[in-house]
């Protein structure tokens, strides 16, 4: 387990809370969006963002700061609240989601935002493209990491499972690729559309050092990634439970509010109850 302060979880939880916050506010005034798998996410990001990465908005240009990849592009609005929290953007900017001529599209695009490191939204392709940022790193004898995050439906498209079988080829240690395993899709359970399991056997199978956490334990997924640094030889799949709206009742495991924007009354609830888990409204 890992041996972070209370005072630093603390801070974490308050950063998830608000990334949270801003997530559903986001979807709402842009009455479009996909806040279920933004919101199962949360955690992982406020991680990554305020504790692991070398990355921030004065190393947009810094060869050596750590790489993160949206994989499922659609949950866009866990990315850009992040990168708001960062600093990499106002958070004013945020309220401008899926608007016209907007830096934040529904699907996260590397040519319009700086802080992100790759465009996607086209299910699968994420593994790749972390894959190669990967590779880079060894051929320019840099030290950064990359962390790449998949959705559970997503690792149903047959790309992930070339760019698996690449990257435990090619021996990537300093890749780290986090499934956000809550088990719904659009259309239903993941179980039923088309069962991914069992996960861990088969990234397993493919010469990848395997963690099972649970994705909002924040102790857990920090000891995950420490774990993976000091693996050598294999890249790092972390398998985090999560829940599918974590944090808002309503939308918590309904595969309805995979791509659904609360309403105005439905808003308000949200944020009282995640006011509530802590963190500004």
């Amino acid at each position: 387990m890992s041996t972070v302060t209370e005072g630093k979880l603390t801070e974490l939880k308050q950063y998830a809370s608000n990334i949270r916050q801003e997530i559903v506010k986001m979807v709402a005034a842009a009455n479009s969006g996909h806040p279920g798998g933004s919101l199962s996410a949360a955690d992982i990001l406020a991680v990554l963002y305020f504790h692991e990465m070398n990355a921030g908005p004065d190393k947009i240009s810094d060869p050596d700061r750590d790489r993160f990849v949206l994989s499922k592009g659609h949950a866009s609005p866990v990315l850009y609240a992040s990168l708001a929290e960062k600093g990499y953007l106002p958070k004013e900017e945020l309220a401008t989601f899926r608007k016209i001529n907007s830096r934040l599209q529904g699907h996260p695009s590397k040519k319009m935002l700086p802080g992100v490191e790759q465009s996607t939204g086209s299910l699968g392709q994420g593994l790749s493209a972390a894959n190669g940022m990967a590779l880079a790193a060894r051929l320019d004898k840099r030290d950064y990491r990359v962390y790449a995050l998949l959705g559970d439906g997503e690792i149903q498209e047959g790309m992930v499972w070339e760019a698996a079988m690449a990257a435990g080829h090619y021996k990537l240690d300093n890749l780290v690729a986090i499934l956000d395993y809550n088990h719904l899709q659009i259309d239903g359970n993941v179980e039923d559309i088309m069962n991914v399991g069992p996960v861990a056997d088969k990234f397993r199978a493919f010469n990848w050092h395997v963690i099972e956490i649970d994705g909002h334990n924040l102790e857990e997924i920090i000891s995950a990634l420490d774990e993976a640094k000091t693996v050598k030889g294999m890249p790092t799949f972390i398998v985090a439970h999560t829940v599918k709206g974590k944090g808002v009742s309503y939308m918590e495991n309904a595969c309805g509010w995979h791509g659904t924007a609360p309403n105005a009354e439905q808003l308000a609830q949200a944020l009282e109850e995640l006011c509530a888990q802590g963190g500004e409204k």
